[in-house]
């Protein structure tokens, strides 16, 4: 019987679930995270550059969402560095072109708001590119590798929707010319696929000739030009000492004084005294004015 219970197999010990990580945390609204526009897309090679702790954290914020709180001490909580070297890292991002700290005004029908802004940006930009950001004005991005344009990709995938309407890739470039037409007056892809398939006649005997005809016959009108872009107001400050500037002002995010850069001091106007000489100046004209003499008034006839 003692035999029999010593054998038993040993109970398995309980395991508790592991624990799901914590989503990071949203900014206050109007806060935190805001990735710069006209970003290329993803890839492998985006922070190849970069040190492995800094690309690292790099792609971290890069795949946050918009307004993620991305402060010092909330990325600690949830990466395995300290403050300190956070701190280190973001500041190593911002040298790279990958970050910049500012304000930027927040408009609404009863306010003016501004607020501060963390831009990141997953293709690193220098710092040209920032100050022409700062304007509103941001430059057009280069690919990065040759591709085709969308008027191709439409017709190249035309046949999955339709497959009597598969095209050639010769044919696709002679037709693309058109549907780019169609792109540059304001038509959507949805627009495009119902012009292209609606009230097909069958069987079809010539795909690119009937897509042809049918972008040349139903091609839309000229749209109405869009409103004017807004005046975009927003500014940059020294990733060190928080002073606000021009982003001509501020290379690679820091201000001259946090750069080591002497700042001159302005002369003013010709004889104007400077600031650090006030109290001298006043000092000599106090003496010249003790040193004048009063002639007494005579009286009587003369």
């Amino acid at each position: 019987m003692a035999d029999s219970q010593s054998s038993a197999a040993p109970c398995t010990p309980h395991v508790p679930p592991p624990t799901p990580p914590t989503p990071h945390p949203m900014a206050n609204p109007g806060y935190g995270k805001r990735s710069a526009p006209a970003q290329l897309p993803r890839d492998n090679r985006d922070f190849a550059h970069l040190p492995a702790r800094e690309a690292s954290i790099a792609a971290y914020i890069d795949r946050l969402p918009e307004g993620s709180d991305i402060s010092v001490k909330t990325l600690a909580k949830h990466l395995p560095y300290g403050q300190c070297a956070l701190r280190t890292a973001l500041n190593r991002l911002q040298d790279a072109g990958h970050l910049r700290r500012g304000s930027e005004c927040v408009a609404n029908d009863e306010v003016l708001l501004w607020v501060t802004r963390t831009f990141f940006s997953r293709t690193a930009r220098d710092d040209e590119w920032w100050a022409a950001f700062s304007r509103g004005d941001v430059p057009a991005e280069q690919p990065r590798r040759p591709t085709r344009s969308r008027a191709f990709a439409l017709l190249a995938a035309l046949g999955r929707t339709v497959p009597a309407l598969t095209l050639s890739a010769a044919d696709c470039a002679a037709l693309e010319p058109q549907v780019g037409e169609w792109f540059e007056r304001g038509a959507t892809e949805a627009e495009l696929l119902h012009a292209l398939t609606d009230g097909l006649p069958a069987p079809i005997h010539h795909a690119p000739a009937l897509v042809r005809r049918r972008l040349a016959d139903k091609m839309p009108p000229e749209r109405v030009a869009p409103a004017p872009r807004r005046t975009v107001l927003r500014t940059l400050e020294c990733s060190e000492c928080r002073s606000p500037g021009s982003a001509e002002a501020l290379t690679g995010g820091r201000c001259r004084p946090c750069r080591g850069e002497a700042v001159a001091t302005p002369s003013g106007p010709d004889g104007a005294v400077p600031s650090n000489g006030v109290r001298e100046r006043m000092k000599d004209v106090r003496a010249g004015l003790a040193r004048r003499s009063v002639t007494p008034r005579r009286t009587g006839c003369p």
